[in-house]
């Protein structure tokens, strides 16, 4: 895809990967919306060029305001980011509801209407549009200490994968990015609990910066990939959980068990 001209809408554009994208996107040459709930946020992201909506995406009546607002501005979508999200550190088997529905209305059901809500302005654009759903590396490998979280990014990778294939002959791509741990403040976020202190080590060692996945997001569109895993190395985990499933599972559950 090429990126120049073309009309991207980010969400959870305020800060982290978000306002990494719109700065990737922008230097790129593309005209981009920024989404999020603090606009005080979202104006210290944007430019003077950048459309900036105030939103909040667990109201529909926002993310439908939010697409039409971005279409009647730029006279179309061409790249939709579902970046915004939220994480619960809780056992499956005891946390809150209400807290899991937030979840999963933030981290699926919202991407997946405001994808519904932009692919007819992408269908009259012609062919060529790409929908981007941020996930997870949890949304390829389950975390024990994060279960629920994992399944809300496993249930938008399936979607991702599904809507390439019906939307193929549209000529509009979908892609997947998994993230490993990144340096935001989702940490400060949560719904709910904390990461295993066990993990701060990998972190350390493997955390990349939003700028970093930011770049990977571009060249992820610019050769219409199916799945950006960043950093890389993150492969080799997926590749050992696939090959090695019981190893893999006791190692997890062991740092699991030190977390309780």
């Amino acid at each position: 895809m090429r990126i120049d001209g073309k009309v991207a809408l980010v969400t959870g554009a305020s800060e982290g990967i978000g306002a990494a994208c719109v700065r990737a996107l922008r230097e790129r040459g593309a005209r981009v919306a920024l989404t999020a709930r603090s606009e005080t946020n979202l104006r210290a992201v944007a430019s003077e060029t950048d459309l900036v909506i105030p939103g909040d995406l667990l109201v529909p009546e926002d993310r439908r305001r939010i697409v039409e607002t971005t279409v009647d501005h730029f006279g179309q979508i061409d790249i939709l980011v579902n970046n915004a999200g939220i994480g619960v550190y809780a056992p499956a088997h005891s946390a809150q509801m209400p807290q899991v529905r937030h979840m999963f209305e933030l981290n699926f059901f919202a991407p997946l209407e405001m994808t519904q809500l932009v692919i007819p302005a992408m269908r009259r654009h012609g062919p060529g549009g790409s929908i981007v759903n941020v996930g997870s590396i949890a949304g390829k490998v389950t975390l024990p200490w994060f279960t629920l979280y994992s399944a809300s990014k496993y249930a938008l990778g399936s979607l991702t994968d599904g809507l390439r294939m019906e939307l193929r002959e549209a000529g509009i791509h979908a892609m997947t990015v998994c993230p490993g741990y990144v340096k935001t403040e989702f940490q400060a976020h949560v719904l709910a609990g904390h990461a295993p202190a066990a993990l701060a080590r990998g972190r350390q060692t493997f955390a990349i910066t939003p700028e970093q996945c930011a770049a990977a997001i571009v060249r992820g569109l610019q050769r219409n990939a199916r799945t950006v895993l960043v950093p890389r190395v993150a492969w080799l985990f997926v590749l050992a959980e696939r090959l090695l499933p019981r190893l893999t599972d006791a190692q997890l559950a062991r740092i699991y068990r030190g977390h309780r």
